[in-house]
């Protein structure tokens, strides 16, 4: 019997379609099509540049990992579809001892309350050969004797090989103060030069040096300071009087009817608005858009099933990100206020509560 030529051409348009699927998932099931999308991330590290016997390789490599902390005032207004490199923070944060930099400053991040690590940081000065001259537990200060006069503290403090009668008074300052984070402690140092040798105790400022190499001095010192720490991790030692140390808690948060509505930071605005930033990306909130002058961030805080486009997702482009909650740093009397803001366009299930909440774990 003869077909009809319509009735032909509906079974040939039916069953072209199904044989492309088919096709598809058995070329997919059979791995002819490779995947590559995930293979950078299993790639294994490459070995590390060796360099000739004598030479310098501070270029090259560092004692300590040094974590970045991302300060940009701009970035691309939707994040490539790329899957993101492995986030090697993650590993550097979960060691006892990071230095991080910013705007200039230094310091050195420990895992563990100042009351632990006073007396190690005191058995350090004196290993060190720099001695300690004057302290305050209760400030967290420790001040060294003067460098001059030792060829050891010479060479660490950076000072020339040969003395003059009229070279400034050169010694250290050590600062110890607990963290952002809890139970952990920041250690700042900085290096002096003064006409003559103090009396007591000098007053601790901000440090503002600019000088490069000044930072490359500290940034090592910091690095030795954290390979001493870490060798005597076992010691038992704490000291009472380190322990009553000024522990304010830098970062509060603020609710109203059980209700989060602000996170109270006591920092300067750079430092905040790195931490916020560090924070944002930490809980998953992606930052769509920001401006530091005018203090704000747009970000995607969205769920992963909000983010997921559902069953059709094989045959649709992954769901593009969206502006749903506005983060503001605010400036309120003698600290900074983060508030946030949800969309009226989002109607999806994380409040601007439920953002400040997760920051603040994440800050604190």
């Amino acid at each position: 019997m003869q077909v009809p030529g319509r009735a032909r051409n509906t079974k040939t348009f039916l069953f072209r379609p199904l044989a492309g699927l088919l096709l598809a998932s058995t070329l997919v099931g059979c791995g002819i099509l490779e995947d590559r999308s995930q293979r950078y991330v299993h790639a294994p590290e490459g070995e590390p540049i060796n360099v000739p016997e004598g030479a310098d390789d501070s270029r090259l490599s560092q004692i300590m990992p040094v974590r970045s902390i991302n300060t940009d005032d701009s970035r691309r207004l939707f994040p490539s579809s790329i899957p993101r490199p492995p986030d090697m923070t993650s590993e550097i944060l979960d060691q006892n001892y990071v230095i991080e930099e910013l705007d200039g400053r230094v310091w050195l991040l420990v895992n563990e309350v100042p009351g632990r690590l006073w007396p190690v940081a005191s058995a350090w000065m004196n290993d060190a050969g720099l001695g300690v001259a004057y302290d305050n537990p209760q400030l967290g200060i420790l001040q060294s004797e003067l460098a001059n006069f030792s060829k050891r503290s010479r060479d660490m403090l950076g000072l020339a090989d040969d003395p003059v009668a009229k070279e400034p008074r050169v010694l250290l300052q050590m600062r110890l103060a607990p963290g952002i984070r809890r139970k952990t402690t920041e250690i700042r140092l900085r290096i002096l030069e003064l006409e003559d040798a103090p009396d007591g105790l000098v007053a601790w400022q901000s440090d503002q040096e600019s000088d490069t190499r000044a930072q490359g001095r500290k940034e090592a010192l910091l690095a030795e300071l954290g390979e001493f720490m870490k060798q005597r991790e076992d010691s038992k030692s704490f000291s009472r009087a380190a322990s009553g140390m000024i522990a304010q808690p830098l970062v509060r948060l603020l609710s109203e009817d059980d209700q989060a509505v602000a996170v109270r930071v006591e920092l300067d605005f750079g430092r905040t608005w790195a931490e916020v930033n560090r924070s944002l990306e930490e809980i998953g909130a992606d930052i769509q858009d920001l401006n530091r002058s005018e203090r704000w961030f747009h970000v995607d805080f969205r769920t992963e099933d909000e983010r997921t486009p559902g069953w059709f997702s094989w045959f649709s482009n992954k769901a593009e990100p969206r502006h749903t909650h506005t983060v503001n740093v605010e400036q309120r009397e003698d600290a900074l206020f983060v508030t946030a803001e949800r969309l009226d366009s989002y109607t999806g299930e994380y409040s601007a509560s439920d953002l400040l909440t997760q920051l603040f774990e994440h800050l604190y």
